[in-house]
């Protein structure tokens, strides 16, 4: 579970992050503050995972309360103002968020923060039964948000304005661009082979000329992304 807390002097944005949040089964809302002071008490007594931010609050700004901070949690920014993003990322925010915005982009940032994170990161579910971690993330299909399985990915194929995201479970058709996708998957575990296609290393079958067969099917390897797939087999 995703522990978090949202430090906006504006009631209206706690509903929408916390609405947001609500919506997906692995944020744990944790405590609403109104100015950074009073996070700062929160945080000298419990163990959170993720903050929203607002930048332009009473007392303390947003950017001066991310400067007291000593402990591993990351901070999403959420704000009015874009002129600030620049000193944002100077100081490792997450990710960057510029209000109003949509559930999509938000969950973006949500995938973007603990999807790729190179340490580890609470947004591993661990399964009880199996007391096995799997990663996972939320891609949108028609009118819902599925919930998928990282390692359980074969590969990604672009088709016109869709994708296709073939998994050992099934197919899933999103409404998003390949390159966006690309974005929220760990790169050490997943290569582009085509311009239409993103693979699954582990779940190679073999390589033979410029045809991979992964999971029932085979997929071609691009003459530009040939050197992705020598790096692979150590050429």
């Amino acid at each position: 579970m995703i522990k978090y807390i949202i430090i906006d002097d504006e009631h209206i944005a706690h509903d929408v992050i916390k609405g947001y949040c609500d919506m997906l089964p692995d944020m744990k809302f944790q405590q609403s503050c109104y100015d950074a002071l009073e996070a700062i008490q929160y945080l000298n007594k419990h163990t959170i995972d993720l903050i929203f931010l607002d930048l332009n609050m009473p007392k303390l700004k947003g950017f001066d309360f991310l400067k007291t901070l000593t402990s591993p949690q990351k901070v999403i920014v959420t704000t009015a103002y874009s002129e600030f993003a620049l000193e944002g990322y100077e100081l490792n925010v997450a990710d960057y968020l510029l209000k109003p915005f949509s559930f999509e982009r938000f969950l973006k940032a949500i995938n973007k923060t603990f999807v790729t994170s190179k340490q580890s990161s609470p947004a591993l579910h661990v399964d009880n039964a199996t007391k096995s971690t799997q990663e996972r993330i939320f891609i949108q299909s028609d009118n819902k948000y599925v919930q998928v399985i990282i390692k359980d990915i074969l590969y990604i194929e672009a088709s016109g304005n869709y994708c296709k995201v073939v998994t050992q479970e099934g197919i899933i058709i999103t409404r998003d661009k390949i390159s966006n996708l690309i974005t929220i998957l760990p790169a050490t575990d997943f290569i582009q082979v085509h311009r239409s296609f993103v693979v699954a290393a582990k779940h190679i079958k073999s390589i033979e000329g410029n045809t991979i067969r992964i999971g029932d099917g085979t997929v071609p390897v691009g003459k530009v992304y040939k050197m992705n797939v020598n790096r692979l087999l150590g050429l």
